[in-house]
């Protein structure tokens, strides 16, 4: 049973559901026809927290769950457990216990990655799709050296404990340049620094390697679809959403914000809530 969320209130607590055999913590605000929002690493669902009331007062239900080793659901130890197919999984065990059979869907950073593939695996359940920051996982592997240089960091991330140890080095001073905003880089420190949390988000990066190199066998998508890109992000080049327009047979329309960094969501709210809320509404 969800709630409406009046304005400047704070957020309910979260739900408790069963996902792919992993317990999942989500957020269910609002009422009216359903969003999924996807976070990314290394965030959690609060990286929305500029959506969320826009989406609620503009008549939408958000579902916003952190995905498994993230926030406050249960983190598998296995890094196999996180491989793509079990994320995808997850999000259908989440609509299934939700009784939702149809929505759109929006994912930023590794949200998008896997918001692509739920579109791509079961098409029957993505009206929508809106990908911020990452394109389409074919045109991410195909877009160049570029792409494969501002991705250094993936293979980085395959060292294990070696990783671990450069991102907590110098009381995580990497961490700290990553996220402009200080006070906001504390609260995902905090979340990492919880035993087991930060090699849980890189398990995202290693148990997938090998699909940030190859197309996926099944590619194309059958529902409209919206690129968000900005062109201050240091990880990702244009191109690769640009190009994701190709693997979109109902129409893909990609905007582009300049000087805006790879949080788009939380660096420039209002311009992404006008486009995804005139998305959205169809």
């Amino acid at each position: 049973m969800t709630r409406p969320l009046p304005p400047s209130a704070p957020l309910p607590p979260l739900r408790r559901i069963t996902g792919h055999g992993v317990d999942l913590a989500c957020l269910d605000v609002g009422e009216g026809p359903p969003v999924l929002l996807i976070h990314g690493f290394p965030d959690d669902h609060t990286v929305w927290e500029h959506q969320i009331g826009p989406l609620v007062a503009a008549g939408f239900r958000v579902i916003a769950p952190d995905t498994r080793g993230c926030g406050a659901s249960a983190m598998p130890g296995d890094e196999g457990a996180y491989a793509i197919e079990a994320l995808v999984a997850d999000q259908i065990a989440l609509l299934d216990a939700l009784g939702i059979e149809r929505l759109p869907v929006v994912g930023h950073d590794w949200g998008a990655v896997e918001a692509w593939h739920l579109a791509i695996a079961h098409p029957e359940r993505v009206t929508r799709l809106a990908a911020l920051s990452v394109g389409h996982p074919a045109a991410y592997a195909t877009d160049g050296w570029r792409q494969k240089l501002r991705g250094w960091y993936v293979l980085v991330f395959q060292w294990r404990g070696v990783a671990e140890w450069l991102i907590r080095l110098g009381n995580w001073r990497g961490m700290c340049k990553l996220i402009p905003d200080q006070a906001e880089a504390a609260k995902i420190i905090a979340r990492l620094e919880r035993p087991g949390r930060l090699t849980a988000g890189i398990n995202y990066y290693r148990a997938n390697f090998s699909a940030f190199l190859r197309q996926p066998t099944q590619g194309r998508l059958a529902m409209p679809v919206l690129g968000l890109f900005s062109t201050g992000d240091r990880y990702l080049t244009t191109s690769q959403m640009q190009r994701s327009g190709a693997w979109c047979d109902a129409g893909f329309d990609c905007q582009v914000i300049e000087g805006v960094a790879h949080w788009l969501q939380r660096e420039a709210p209002e311009w992404v809530n006008e486009r995804l809320i005139g998305f959205l509404r169809g």
